[in-house]
């Protein structure tokens, strides 16, 4: 079952969330999303991610979170896992937040080189804490890497959600523009960042981001050792 569709124009690769009406976030689902990334990395394509009108994910799959404690940490790692692999991609991914982003969702925005979200009655953030889940280390750091001081507290330990316009200042989105021009826009910035020099973009990349790989590694493996307050 194909939980993501993949469309190609002008060596951008689109990224489709699909996995019913919250996109949730399941093994199979980072499968498809890596075997995606995969292609992408061997065409030396620009990323576009994006979701269902209204919606990019709304965080991982429960069924699989309630499984077991193991279930769920094997799905924190694969998921804090996949976001470190975004964060060191060897091309720009451009995050298109079609609506309602949280928990994982919001993570998938912070591991993007560029956001784009819609105008709406949208709410974007982590509610981890809300929903009586502590949150893990390496969500932490995924946060630290890319949220304001004066949001960050704010945004993890408080679980706050944002508005669309909001967002841009607490850190998950880059711009927001109108539903109608959310694909427009990113396919323009997908343009724009084709015209880089690939090698200098890793290579800067890389360098301006070796503290957060780093303590990503650290976390990614902190959190295999704790179980996971659900």
């Amino acid at each position: 079952m194909e939980l993501i569709t993949v469309t190609i124009e002008n060596n951008v690769h689109v990224i489709t969330l699909n996995n019913g009406k919250v996109n949730a976030i399941s093994p199979e689902v980072i499968g498809q999303i890596n075997s995606a990334l995969d292609h992408a990395e061997q065409q030396n394509a620009v990323v576009i991610i994006t979701g269902q009108p209204g919606i990019l994910s709304g965080g991982y799959d429960l069924k699989t979170m309630k499984q077991s404690a193991e279930a769920a940490i094997a799905l924190v790692t694969a998921g804090s896992t996949l976001a470190r692999r975004m964060l060191a991609f060897p091309t720009p991914i451009i995050g298109a937040c079609s609506g309602h982003a949280i928990a994982k969702g919001a993570f998938l925005l912070l591991s993007c080189d560029y956001r784009i979200g819609s105008t709406g009655p949208f709410k974007i953030g982590l509610n981890e804490v809300a929903i009586g889940m502590t949150m893990h280390q390496a969500g932490i750091e995924i946060a630290r890497n890319r949220i304001p001081q004066n949001y960050l507290s704010r945004a993890v330990i408080n679980a706050e959600l944002f508005a669309p316009e909001q967002a841009v200042l607490a850190g998950f989105l880059d711009q927001v523009v109108a539903p109608d021009q959310l694909m427009d826009t990113a396919h323009a910035v997908a343009k724009h960042m084709q015209t880089l020099n690939m090698p200098a973009h890793l290579g800067t990349k890389l360098k301006e981001r070796q503290a957060i790989l780093a303590s990503l590694d650290a976390a990614i493996e902190q959190d295999k050792l704790i179980t996971l307050n659900l």
